[in-house]
């Protein structure tokens, strides 16, 4: 699941992750599996306006997908548009649930809160939560994404976060699936 890699995320601090986001699809895709992409958009008078005074995010163009990443549109499971942090959206749960899904494997932008709010939310609904580390960032920098990252091995656990070269064995049956399954 690659969330919010779209133009308007992407600034000096996040735009290092794309290229790992990009790979990471490459190969996924290659392996037959499923991508869902998530888009957030940030509506008029939206909690993110109104108590953070945050209106990004509102133009097609801040919120279209990355164009290395729009070859891989055409093919995607599903396309999540959202207009809260998490990915975890109705949409989304019924084609989990139709596809039988069990985990969830997570990248994109950013670190602290579409990533973190998605994989948080999975896991509540019972999901396995797989973060991929060095295929997201955050736009508030290096501080925020490892302040995130922190959260994540408290609330979710250490052995959910993996590098894009963890995927990439478990994916050429190189190593066993880590506890639980990479799916």
């Amino acid at each position: 699941m690659v969330v919010d890699v779209h133009r308007g995320f992407v600034n000096g601090n996040s735009e290092h992750a794309v290229p790992q986001v990009v790979r990471l699809v490459e190969m996924w895709s290659s392996a037959g599996r499923p991508v869902v992409f998530a888009r957030f958009r940030n509506a008029p008078g939206s909690p993110y306006e109104r108590i953070s005074g945050w209106t990004r995010l509102r133009t097609a163009e801040e919120q279209a997908l990355v164009e290395s990443l729009e070859p891989f549109m055409d093919s995607a499971a599903l396309l999540v548009d959202k207009t809260v942090s998490s990915a975890l959206t109705e949409d989304l749960v019924r084609v989990v649930d139709e596809r039988g899904w069990t985990d969830l494997v997570l990248c994109g932008i950013d670190t602290d809160s579409c990533v973190y709010d998605t994989a948080v939310a999975a896991y509540h609904d019972g999901l396995t939560p797989w973060i991929v580390t060095d295929a997201y960032a955050s736009t508030g920098g290096a501080e925020v994404h490892e302040a995130a990252l922190l959260l994540a091995r408290r609330n979710i656990g250490a052995h959910q976060l993996l590098t894009v070269d963890q995927v990439a064995d478990v994916l050429a049956d190189r190593v066993p699936a880590p506890e639980g399954t990479c799916a």
